[in-house]
């Protein structure tokens, strides 16, 4: 991985790490749930998940197999978003299932790609070659407006996230969200959308430090943000991967000339 861009190695490690927690624990890695109690062969599953991602954590740091491992990945991705994600959003539209889905929509956009990036300079395809890149770009910022929708619809869940020493809470949070919109349908229009993802990605890393972080310190974290602190970073480390994307761009351009 000699020429591997350092948010690729972030993100496999990162799997790497969600393989092994979702086997210390016994469950699903994080970014996988909610998963129902009620399907079948469940426990199995979710070990077959996490072997997925640790699997294909490894693979992506391994040159040889980074093409197989990205495809694997993305292709497994794009299944739990058809087959688990999007059926259930219209068998309970709550806040875990539409939630759960746009972040699953982040995923499964970063893994794409991730798997163009890594094809890059082989045979292209559809799935491989610009058209894929949009619409996996696009997929990535469908899945940033509901995040950013949910900070108007849950204001009095997301105010108190907000640091005391920040003060303004309602405006951060107004802010921070009309941000994640707004990134969201720069990606999917594809109008500034490079500026878009990299200013998101702050955004996710900023986030996931400043809220995340004084709540660690003072031991006050529940299991379900623990959770969502471990996704925070995941969908930072994504989004990174869908900004770096745009270098390579430039770079293919440059090369024509």
């Amino acid at each position: 991985m000699r020429n591997a861009r350092v948010s690729h190695i972030v993100f496999a490690l990162v799997l790497i790490a969600l393989g092994i927690l979702g086997f210390v624990k016994g469950t699903f890695a994080p970014g996988l749930e909610p998963v129902p109690e009620s399907l079948p062969a469940r426990q199995v599953l979710a070990y077959l998940c996490d072997l997925i991602y640790l699997a294909c954590g490894i693979g992506l740091l391994w040159g040889r197999i980074a093409p197989l491992a990205s495809g694997v990945l993305f292709a497994f991705l794009l299944l739990w978003l058809l087959l688990l994600r999007v059926p259930w959003l219209f068998v309970s539209l709550g806040v875990d299932t539409w939630w759960s889905a746009s972040s699953a929509s982040m995923f499964v956009g970063s893994s794409w790609i991730l798997y163009v990036a890594i094809r890059r300079g082989s045979q292209r395809t559809f799935l491989t070659g610009e058209n894929g890149a949009r619409i996996a770009r696009a997929l990535f910022g469908l899945g940033l407006i509901p995040i950013g929708l949910a900070h108007f619809i849950y204001l009095e869940a997301t105010a108190p996230l907000v640091p005391a020493w920040m003060q303004w809470p309602v405006f951060w949070s107004y802010f921070t969200g009309a941000a994640f919109v707004a990134a969201g349908l720069a990606l999917i229009v594809g109008i500034l959308s490079r500026l878009a993802s990299a200013l998101v990605t702050v955004q996710l890393a900023i986030l996931t430090f400043v809220v995340w972080t004084p709540l660690i310190i003072a031991g006050t974290m529940s299991a379900f943000q623990w959770n969502e602190f471990v996704v925070s970073i995941l969908l930072t480390t994504c989004a990174w991967v869908v900004a770096d994307s745009y270098r390579a761009d430039v770079r293919s351009t440059s090369d024509l000339q």
